[in-house]
């Protein structure tokens, strides 16, 4: 019985010891218990450390378990590194091809969006992940050509590259996006922005695009061709964006049509915008109908292009989204738009519509205005007349409206929410005074009322309640603006522009000599007395022309380190032109004519105004020569000396300025 005994405990001891030997085989650390592999840990702090700023692996410390690090992911059972999220994590600098980032073999999801690679190209080694599924450089500053190597990755299931158009530029070779796609089979989302495809061959490259596709968006891409009909037709795409498709710089001209026949879409996102893709509004409204959001501006529709043509859209129910500037319809909007009951932002813009926005139908109408959901109403540049119907007014959750360059008349009504965040109704007819309701919206940051016929005397010190005020035009109206009550300097904290040309305005705000975020004033056509007053050093872009200013420019102008645009024509200013406003390197417009400056123009004034594109100096009593360092401004076009006493020989030099337009 011992003997039995003892032969069965030598059993479970060996099961035990193998049990444990098979259990620290498959432990990655022998040492230290860390989940995280040594070799993947030591190559994320080599990849890292070659960067110049890193805020977001503050948490990455040699010595400690990598797995936990902000960013990464590991497998739970083998432990390698599988995911790396660096989002907005400060990396900048140049990715190489021997970065240690590509020994991370076993790494399924790279995202390194919202980064600053300097411009450099993609490395091709980036082709070297086998596993990789999501791969995404969302403004990550890449440039160059998209590596060919980067349709090796034959598990990629969601792409997203794109790219910077004003700095970085990204370009595709003619053959690689028909690689992909052949040998992406599992792929669902391709996102690919600002990259140039003009030298790519739609029809070929997706010949065998994959079926499990659900998003495709090559948005400002420069498409150039046919784009072809099998892709409208894949049976799991919801969401298609073709987007400005010609654009400039790619130049692209993206046709086609839409499938005629046989075409039952899931699409839920559509955007056609600025392409030549011809469409049949009803067939595709028929076709399509789970379409949320559309974008049809500037659009090839087959068929008459008028506002009958839009009656269509009623098939789709769901609508939440809809952007159909610039096709110039023509005919009175739709009324049918008001039973959208889903419809969050609409846009009509530019197209030629007539007569007056649609009132809200009163008999057997199962929905009142109060029930509509619109967020944003832009029906600008329009020929729309007649008055604002009272169902805009009362919209529960208005937060963009936009009536601007109409013929609207009539008064502005008092807002029943208090939602509003942009505001513009300038360049209408529209009369009357502004209502109480605008000086209670809290959020409001944006108003435009310009170029209307608003009266009555109107107190500055009202809008001082907005605090998240950024944008206020006023001009041209028939009101008369006050700021005589008003001296605080710090109720328009965020305040950088504002607009009060031709307000009846008779003295200066001087409150706004410190305000420190103002950056464009337009006091134009009032009748500002006294000296050129003394305006805040945020100050670029400043108008004062037709006022009855007097006195010499003031030394304080030539602190003003961004100025870009300086009018103060039609003035009875004067004094010798400060030769320190040659100090000013961002200076474009100086306009100083129909004064009274006399004495030379300073000769060394414009050795250092390379971006000067506009000198306007006629109509005072300049004498002397014509300075020779204006051959100095390399961009100036416009030139206007005329009515002084300049005395010279006739300027043959100016020849050497290439962008020169204008000689008075």
């Amino acid at each position: 019985m011992e003997y039995w005994s003892s032969c069965l405990m030598f059993l479970l001891t060996l099961v035990l010891l193998l049990s444990q030997s098979l259990i620290d085989s498959s432990t990655p650390s022998p040492s230290n218990n860390f989940l995280c592999h040594p070799a993947e840990s030591s190559a994320l702090l080599q990849f890292i450390n070659s960067f110049i700023i890193n805020p977001k692996t503050v948490s990455w410390k040699n010595g400690t378990d990598c797995c936990l690090w902000d960013g990464v992911s590991c497998d739970h059972i083998s432990g390698h590194v599988i995911g790396l999220d660096l989002s907005s994590g400060g990396l900048q600098g140049p990715l190489h091809s021997n970065s240690a980032l590509f020994s991370l073999i076993h790494l399924q999801t790279l995202i390194l969006d919202f980064n600053d690679f300097s411009c450099s190209p993609i490395p091709p080694e980036i082709g070297s992940f086998a596993n990789m599924k999501t791969l995404s450089l969302f403004f990550a500053n890449f440039s160059g050509y998209i590596p060919e190597e980067i349709s090796h990755l034959s598990k990629l299931s969601h792409l997203t590259i794109f790219g910077n158009i004003d700095d970085c530029h990204f370009l595709m070779g003619p053959f690689v996006l028909k690689k992909m796609l052949q040998n992406f089979t599992n792929l669902m989302e391709l996102t690919m922005n600002n990259i140039d495809m003009s030298g790519v061959e739609l029809v070929s490259s997706f010949m065998n695009v994959s079926s499990s596709l659900t998003t495709l968006d090559l948005y400002q891409c420069g498409l150039r061709g046919k784009f072809p009909e099998n892709v409208f037709r894949l049976p799991n795409l919801q969401e298609l964006r073709l987007g400005i498709n010609p654009y400039s710089p790619f130049s692209g001209n993206l046709t086609g049509s839409l499938p005629m026949f046989n075409w039952s879409s899931p699409l839920w996102y559509l955007d056609l915008s600025d392409t030549k893709i011809s469409i049949d509004l009803p067939y595709m409204c028929s076709s399509a109908k789970s379409l949320q959001i559309l974008f049809l501006s500037n659009c090839s529709f087959k068929g008459s292009s008028n506002s009958a043509m839009l009656t269509n859209l009623t098939q789709l129910v769901e609508l939440s989204v809809l952007v159909i500037n610039s096709n110039n319809f023509g005919g009175h909007i739709p009324l049918f738009f008001l039973n959208l009951q889903q419809l969050t932002i609409l846009y009509l813009s530019g197209n030629n519509f007539v007569g007056k926005i649609p009132e809200f139908p009163k008999a057997n109408s199962s929905q009142s205005p109060l029930q509509l959901n619109l967020e944003q109403l832009i029906i600008s540049d329009n020929l729309l007349s007649e008055s604002i119907p009272s169902w805009v007014y009362s919209l529960p959750h208005l937060k963009y409206l936009g009536l601007n360059n109409n013929k609207l008349i009539g008064p502005i009504k008092e807002f029943h929410s208090k939602s509003l965040v942009w505001l513009n109704l300038g360049s209408n007819k529209l009369h009357g005074q502004i209502p109480n309701s605008i000086f209670q919206q809290k959020n409001l940051g944006n108003i435009n009322l310009s170029h209307n016929s608003l009266d009555g005397v109107l107190e500055l010190s009202k809008f001082s309640m907005l605090k998240n005020l950024r944008r206020l035009d006023l001009s041209f109206n028939n009101f008369t603006v006050s700021t005589n009550k008003y001296s605080n300097n710090d109720s328009f904290p965020q305040l950088f522009y504002l607009g009060l040309a031709s307000c009846n305005i008779s003295e200066f705000p001087y409150f706004l000599r410190n305000m420190k975020s103002l950056v464009i004033v337009d006091l134009r056509s009032n009748m500002i007395e006294g000296p050129l007053p003394t305006v805040p050093p945020s100050m670029s872009i400043f108008f004062i022309s037709n006022n009855a200013l007097s006195g010499e420019i003031p030394s304080t102008y030539c602190n003003l380190s961004e100025l870009e645009i300086l009018d103060v024509s039609n003035n009875s200013i004067h004094g010798k032109i400060p030769s320190c406003l040659g100090n000013k390197f961002s200076l474009s417009v100086l306009d100083l004519h129909t004064n009274n400056f006399w004495g030379e123009i300073p000769h060394d004034m414009f050795e250092k105004l390379t971006n000067l594109r506009s000198l306007h100096l006629s109509n005072n009593h300049l004498d002397g020569s014509l300075p020779r360092s204006l051959r100095s401004c390399q961009s100036l076009e416009v030139l206007d000396v005329g009515n002084n006493k300049i005395n010279d020989t006739f300027p043959h030099w100016l020849e050497d300025l290439p962008m020169l337009r204008v000689l008075v």
